[in-house]
Parts: C-alpha cells; structure tokens; sequence
C-alpha cells in the first residue's frame, strides 16, 4: 500500500508541472525594480524624497475581506529599487480618514492582522514554495517571517501535516529596517533589506516573485496586490507577481555576533547563591548566495521568552514549541511528520531535558539552503555532560536533502542522529544511541488539492518490535470547501529521540469537511462556517484510545464579532488506571460522552478584545465544565496587555477537582526596538507562580542589550489567598549580544 501511494506522488508530479506552468504562463501583474542613484532617507516620507521621484508605481489592490473580488477602498502606492547593498520598498497606503486609523502595537513581530498593516512576500527563487515575508504597521513595527515548503492555502487546522514543507516560521529575525510616517494623507513606509539578509539564486540580473497585502483594520478588510482566491493568504506564492528587472551583487557575508553574559541564581529551598559570567559567539556566513553557515559557541539563550504553561487533563505528552533564534532560520527545511504529534525532527531535544530545565550546548553548526533545485540541511550539535544530574554529553546530527517540483510538489529525505558520550545512561561508553532515517513528499494535483504523506523508521538499541511511522495525507480547498483527510500509523518501537511523539503504538484516522459561505449582507453576517471533523486514534491491536467527533458552525459578523457553537462526541479508551490529579485516578475502561462548546470573540480592531470559550459535558466516566476568557488591552501603540485564565471543573466517580492556570502578559514599547515585558503564571496544579521580566534594546537581527528577571514562587492555595506565595528561586541576567558585519 506504501509503495503504491509513493509511486502515484512521484508519478504525479509530471502531469502536475504541466499544469502549473500552463497557469504561470498566464497575466500576472509585474512591477520594475529601479537602480537607485542614492539610497532614500529611510525616514517614512516617500512623497517628498527626490529618490523615488522616477520610480514605477504598483497600484490597483483587490479585496479578499470583506468584499471578495472588488477593488480596495483606499488606494495603496509600491515603488521598489536597489542599490549594490539593499532592496528598498516605497509605500504610499493613502487613507481618507487618516485620524481613524489604527496602531495596536509597535512591538517587533506584532501581529499585523490587528491593526492597519502592510506586509510584502519575497520568492527569491521564483520557485513558487518558499519565501520570506516583511512587514509594518503605522506605528513602524518590524514583522518578519520566512516561508518554507508551503503556498497560503489558509483555512482550517493550521499548518498542514505530512512532511515536505514546514511553512510560515514567524519566529525567524532578520537584519533589516522600516520606517513609518502618518501624513495628512494616510500613512507611508519605507523598507531597507539587506541582500545580505536574503537567499536568491546565482546570477546578477534576476526575476523574482513578489506580493503585497494592505490591511484597513477598521473595515476588517485585506487586500492584495496580485489577486488572491478568498480561501487564500500571502504566503499563496503560486498567485505572486513578478519583480522584474532586479540586479543583485554578489554575496559577500560574514556577520560574527558574540555575546556576554552575566548571571546570578538563588536557590532559596537549598539556601545557595550562584553567581557567574560567561561569553560566547555565533557565527553567520553566506557560502553561496542561497546556502548559509551558521556556527556557534557556548549557546545561550538566556533573552528567550520563557514557555506559556499548559494544564495536562490527559495521559499523553505535551508540545511545546521551538523559541530559540539558533534554530529558526530555515527551520522549515527540518520538517517532517505529523506537526505536534509525531515529528522526526524537534530542535527543543537539543539542549532542553525532559523536565525543561537547561542542557549547556557547547558548540554546533549549520548548513542550510539551495543548491541548484535541491534544499539541503546539515546541523550538528554537542552538548555538555551534566553529572550533577547523571546527564551524559550528547552529539546531535541531522541530515535533510530536499527535492522540490512544479506545482507545490516535493520529495526528500532525512536522517537524525543521537549519540550519548558516557556512562550515565547505559553503562556501556559510547552504545546509546538513537536514528531514525524517512522520506516524505508533497503533490500539488490541480489548482486545489494537495496529497502528502511520509515514511519513516527509528533504530534503538534494546528495543524490538516495529519501528515504522508513516502518514498519508489528501486535502482539496476552493473558496467553498475545504476537504482533508488522513491516515497515520507509529510501530509500537518506533522512537524518535531527536523528535517528538505525543503517544505511541497507534492508528490514527482523521478527516474533515469545511464549508465557508457569504452571505449577500444579510443580518450583518459576514462568513458562516459550518463544518464537521473527526479524529480517532487505536491501538495497533484494535484498541480505541481515542475518538472526537466535532459539529459546529462558526458565526462571523462584518462588524469583526464571532461566535463559535458546537458540540463534540467524544470517547476514549483507558487501558491502564492513571492519576489526573493528585489523588484523583481514572480507572481502565471506556467512556462515552458528549458536550457542548461555545465561543464568543469581540473584534480585533477595538482596543479591548474579549474571548471566552466555554465547554460542558461528560469526562472519563463523570462530568466537565471549561471555560477560559481572555482579555486583550492596547493602549495606543506603546502598551498591550493580555491576561488569560483557564479553569476546569472536574467531578469524577473517583473524586473531584479543579484545575485553575492564569497568565498575565504585559508589554511596553518605548520604540519598536527598545521593550519591556513581563509574562506571569500561576498553575494550581503545580502550586507555582513564576514571573519572567525582559527588557530589550534591540539592534540588529534581535541582537542587542537584554536584562531578565526570572523568579518561581510555591502558592499554598488559591492564589489571590497567598499571592505571591513563598519564594523558591530567583535569577536576575545580563546579556549583551553584538553584530560585527565584516563586509557592511
């Protein structure tokens, strides 16, 4: 059955090229790049500089929200031009009402969905999958993100499974500028990207791939450059303009960022005080104009945010996502599997335990990129014995060769390594080890289907059995439907040990039915959304484990309100007794149940946003009531605050409890490179209170001076009662990381 679904994908992927290139060779709209004699002020005005007085303008946006197919309300202006160092960007986005619009957060990597935006996609290769996104808001917020492996299909579920890609990676910073000017007029920006910043193919004279999307807060509309189907968003490279006559200089770049750091630690249960410095250094060179090294030292990333807390109402692992800026760039090269569940690859194994405490890394290296039509990846990472904690040293490797075709297509292949060095674990120098070897592909069949899948097997020492994990994936999406389907199954010793596996031994089958209607302004509605899906997990034994089938119907008002109202059927298999809480236990059997869910939204453009989700029904053999608000407060473009708060009841036949999580977000921008945020938790699950306080002051590519505060509190009770509790741990951080541009 495999082979056959691997003989169909690559069969495939001729007929497919066909087709795209038919489509490609149709009317898109283009813009010309211009040399530039000097480069422009790069202080927001664009009207007045004498810079982009010959430049051509790019004009005439279309709707997708709220009006799909008309034309924008407000006209937006793109000028582009080059000179030997940097791609620059002139935008005129003229706004009749230019006291109406808005500016929630200046913040780096704000969201641009809740305010007056503009946002621009680079297809550097023209290759139609991969990308990198810049963008602003009128408060001058820098926004960037990178594309890899995926082409905006939007809709339901988020990033789509299955291997081959990994698609928008909004956590990706790079080296650029913009700055931002409200006129009498609307407003305008002015954009400076470094060709050092991006990847492009060899050659001085290039055409590239280009979109932009403009959006109007207050309407809750977007628009685009280059016309987009409704069910489509930027990242849709397959519909991008081109960017024509582009000249680019040949790569020369080297960036070496080393850091300082300074750290002090009191433990208050052991009554000890750490205090320590240290240095080390990261390195950045462009060997090739689309493959890049990055090395580095004694990796720290002490200026990370810290995790959002989860509350675990199951049996089955938790996935925290990767926030460490070594990993980022080109992430999405790495990615195969099933997002979140069954992953070959997961960089938080490197240097992150089991418990989330830290693994020093003592050095490692990249390479990643283009070479001719392939995308290759390289990483090789060390970390550091801990023998206070019986942790052994430990060589990371991973290797990704990727194939990409016409049409959203791809196939590759990846290998992992981990190697221990010591005794800790197994007695035996040097024979724990784990790899794991798979291939996955992609097939763009038409203009709306996708079909996806992967293969993949581990090798563990010790552990016998099958060691095969693979899925095979369909979806269809248009503007009315969305259609997706799946089957997954993980061997009861397949073990990816440099990746991550929510549950083991299983079956899955999951599919989905998805329908988007607008109605013709009829009782303000803006979409309606009814849709069904259902995911079901066995044993490879026949055993259900689990078993969710969602109805529901999302309400959406062109005001920006929204309500959610569904019901789930919901089952799960038990197999062996397990503690959900302290002293409360769920016995082995079957459970049967049903509830209701309900969602209401404010709309995003007002300043204070409010969401409340509510779920009532039955739970392992008793009964739940969820709810979780949230709260959303900006005030002006400096201030934003969110706080949040989950609370379960649970009534078991086996006891009762309550499972209470809060957090406190908030942040203050003194420009959009100088911050200070603090993010506050209390879980009663774990009777903890924790603060992490960061002030930045940013430079290059999220390099800069960093001073975090870090504290853990044991909370006794609720905790208005005890706030805040008994201190336990408090560190305080000094960090400074500098960019050295040897060839700026």
């Amino acid at each position: 059955m495999r082979t056959l679904v691997w003989f169909f994908l690559l069969l495939g992927v001729v007929s497919a090229g066909e087709a795209w290139a038919q489509r490609q060779a149709g009317a898109r709209p283009a813009i010309q790049a211009v040399a530039l004699a000097e480069a422009p002020a790069l202080d927001g005005i664009v009207a007045t500089d004498a810079a982009w007085a010959d430049v051509p303008v790019a004009t005439g946006f279309t709707q997708t929200t709220p009006d799909d197919g008309q034309p924008a309300t407000q006209r937006t202006e793109v000028r582009i031009g080059f000179t030997d160092q940097a791609l620059y960007l002139g935008v005129i986005l003229h706004d009749t009402h230019p006291n109406r619009i808005i500016t929630a957060d200046s913040r780096r990597d704000a969201s641009m969905g809740d305010s007056d935006s503009f946002r621009f996609i680079l297809d550097t290769f023209a290759d139609a999958q991969n990308g990198f996104v810049f963008g602003t808001n009128a408060a001058g917020a820098e926004y960037d993100a990178q594309l890899v492996g995926s082409s905006g299909g939007g809709g339901f579920g988020g990033r789509m499974s299955g291997g081959s890609g990994g698609g928008l990676n909004v956590n990706w910073d790079a080296s650029w500028e913009v700055r931002t000017a409200i006129t009498e007029t609307g407003w305008s920006a002015e954009f400076e990207i470094p060709f050092s910043t991006l990847r492009f193919p060899r050659g001085r004279t290039q055409v590239w791939g280009i979109n932009f999307q403009r959006t109007i807060r207050r309407n809750n509309e977007e628009a685009y450059w280059a016309p987009l189907e409704r069910q489509f968003s930027l990242t849709r490279v397959t519909h991008a303009g081109r960017l024509t006559d582009l000249i680019v200089p040949d790569p020369r770049n080297l960036k070496i960022l080393p850091y300082v750091l300074g750290r002090t630690q009191a433990d208050f249960v052991a009554d000890d005080t750490d205090t320590k410095g240290d240095a080390g250094v990261d390195l950045k060179y462009s060997i090739t104009p689309s493959l890049t090294l990055d090395a580095t030292y004694n990796t720290d990333f002490a200026q990370v945010e810290v995790d959002e807390q989860q509350i675990n109402l199951d049996r089955f692992s938790l996935f925290f996502p990767e926030k460490r800026p070594f990993f980022l760039e080109n992430a999405g090269i790495f990615s195969v599997g099933d997002a979140g569940e069954a992953e070959v690859f997961f960089s938080r194994r490197i240097g992150i335990a089991e418990d989330r405490s830290t693994v020093p890394i003592l050095g490692g290296a990249r390479i990643s990129g283009s070479v001719g039509a392939y995308k290759v990846g390289v990483l090789n990472m060390q970390t550091e014995e801990v023998a206070a904690d019986a942790i052994p040293g430990t060589n990371f490797a991973v290797g990704r060769l990727l194939r990409e075709f016409p049409n959203r297509s791809a196939l590759g292949v990846m290998v992992t390594n981990r190697q221990n060095f010591g005794d800790f674990v197994t007695g035996t120098q040097y024979n724990d080890y784990n790899r794991v070897a798979a291939v996955d592909g992609r097939l763009g069949v038409g203009e709306y289907g996708t079909v996806s899948g992967f293969l993949a097997h581990s090798w563990t020492p010790g552990l016998d059995g099958n060691a095969l994990a693979g899925q095979f994936s369909a979806r269809y999406s248009d503007e009315t439907y969305l259609i997706w389907g799946s089957y997954t199954e993980v061997g009861e010793a397949f073990n990816p040990e440099v990746g991550f596996l929510r549950r083991e031994d299983y079956r899955k089958l999951f599919g989905l039915f998805f329908v988007t209607l607008r109605p013709e302004n009829r009782f303000g509605f803006q979409e309606l959304r009814p849709h069904t899906s259902y995911r079901g997990y066995w044993g490879r034994d026949g055993f259900q484990q689990t078993g969710f089938w969602h109805i529901d119907n999302h309400w959406e008002f062109r005001s920006g309100y929204e309500v959610h109202t569904g019901i789930n059927l919901t089952y799960e298999g038990v197999r062996t007794a397990f503690e959900i809480s302290d002293g409360v236990e769920v016995p082995a059997g079957e459970y049967p149940h049903q509830e209701g869910q309900w969602v209401f939204q404010t709309p995003p453009s007002k300043p204070v946003r409010f969401e409340v989700q509510f779920v009532h029904g039955g739970f392992f053999g008793g009964d739940r009531i969820s709810i979780i608000p949230e709260l959303d407060v900006r005030v002006g473009e400096a201030l934003t605050a969110s706080f949040a708060y989950g609370h379960n009841d649970v009534d078991l036949p086996g006891g009762s409890f309550v499972a209470r999580l809060f957090r406190a977000r908030v942040s203050y921008s003194f420009t959009p490179r100088i911050y200070l945020q603090a993010l506050g938790q209390y879980n009663n699950q774990s009777e903890q209170w924790s603060m992490n306080v960061r002030f930045g002051w940013l430079q290059q590519a999220n390099t800069g001076l960093f001073l975090v505060y870090n504290s853990l509190s044991h909370v006794d009770g609720r905790l208005l009662d005890t706030f805040p509790g008994e201190i336990q741990n408090r560190g305080f951080i000094v960090k400074y990381t500098y960019l050295f541009d040897v060839f700026d």
